[in-house]
């Protein structure tokens, strides 16, 4: 990865944003570096009008841009899902919620980071939010194990969606996992049954549930905190049972063949939407939610918005029936 300053163009960068490049975005870069140096040149007191040449180039980027995005290989989009700058559930918190009031703690063994969750409010809507936190450098990646949950993460979410339950609040889920922490001290504090009863506990809600793939979507890590009635993903996320490394790794007995397992396994968005693993796909800004967290997180907030509103007009019982038929659906007509 290789990156460099920009200061906009065509609404695709915030001023000053900072821009890690992805190994097929190179010619894209290229050309932003253009437009970063002929900035430069104008901002020491050029003379010559770079007004006309500007906008040429911003034009050629955005539409090769443009071209690119539209065309990603599972591979890429895997890439891209994992992307370092892309927006994680405090950058969802900060553009999305009025209010947030963090809940932590199990109440059995302690606090996990890589989960969170607490109480929010979405466009006067309360509600129990509940999500995977990656973390944006290194100290905080590592507070926060890198979005992968432990057993303690996995308990403090059924405990959210009991008090949930409890107080006739909608849970909403933001999952970005490459999956659940797979360490020996995990296993042996109950990783697989923490996972298995986050899992029924999202089935047995008796309060409207929407989950969102933000990111990655990654195994029973991610299949704990998204059993919801209705599967949100954003455009470039991806959602499978293993990751395509973990795949090949067992195909192929190399890691290198990564990109056929990840185009043999169908875990893009818009392959799983036509076998109903996911309801509904929400739109990203042009070169990924990174390139503009605050768009990202507006179309995000209105979908689930529009779902959460079409939910409350249903009942406990016919919630659960409504999960359990999405489930049992998956994969008709294959």
């Amino acid at each position: 990865m290789s990156g460099i300053p920009l200061q906009g163009g065509h609404g695709a960068v915030s001023a000053g944003v900072m821009i890690s490049y992805l190994e097929f975005e190179k010619p894209v870069a290229a050309i932003e570096a253009q437009i970063a140096e002929l900035r430069a040149a104008a901002g020491e007191g050029g003379e010559v009008d770079i007004s006309r040449e500007l906008k040429r180039l911003e034009k050629k980027s955005f539409d090769l841009l443009s071209s690119t995005y539209s065309g990603l290989s599972p591979w890429q989009k895997t890439l891209v899902a994992r992307h370092p700058a892309r927006p994680h559930f405090r950058d969802y918190v900060e553009h999305m919620f009025s209010e947030f009031m963090p809940l932590g703690g199990d109440r059995l063994y302690g606090d996990d980071e890589a989960i969170m969750g607490g109480l929010a409010t979405l466009d006067g809507r309360k509600l129990v939010l509940i999500g995977h936190e990656k973390g944006n450098d290194t100290a905080s990646r590592i507070r926060h194990n890198f979005g992968m949950g432990k057993p303690e993460g996995y308990r403090k979410a059924i405990r959210l969606m009991e008090l949930a339950d409890r107080f006739g609040l909608p849970v909403v889920t933001l999952v970005d996992t490459s999956g659940a922490f797979p360490g020996i001290e995990a296993e042996e504090r109950g990783q697989a049954e923490a996972i298995a009863r986050s899992t029924e506990a999202c089935l047995a809600l008796g309060v409207p549930m929407v989950a969102a793939i933000v990111g990655e979507g990654g195994s029973g890590g991610a299949v704990a905190l998204a059993s919801a009635e209705r599967v949100l993903m954003f455009e470039h996320a991806v959602y499978s049972v293993i990751s395509p490394e973990g795949c090949a790794s067992i195909l192929w007995r190399t890691a290198e063949k990564a990109p056929q397992a990840a185009e043999a396994m169908k875990m893009t968005a818009q392959d799983l939407a036509k076998i109903g693993v996911i309801d509904r796909i929400v739109p990203e800004p042009v070169g990924g939610a990174h390139r503009d967290p605050a768009a990202a997180a507006a179309a995000l907030a209105k979908a689930i918005g529009e779902e959460l509103d079409a939910l409350s007009r249903r009942d406990s019982a016919t919630l659960r029936r409504m999960r359990e038929e999405r489930f049992l659906a998956i994969g008709e007509g294959l």
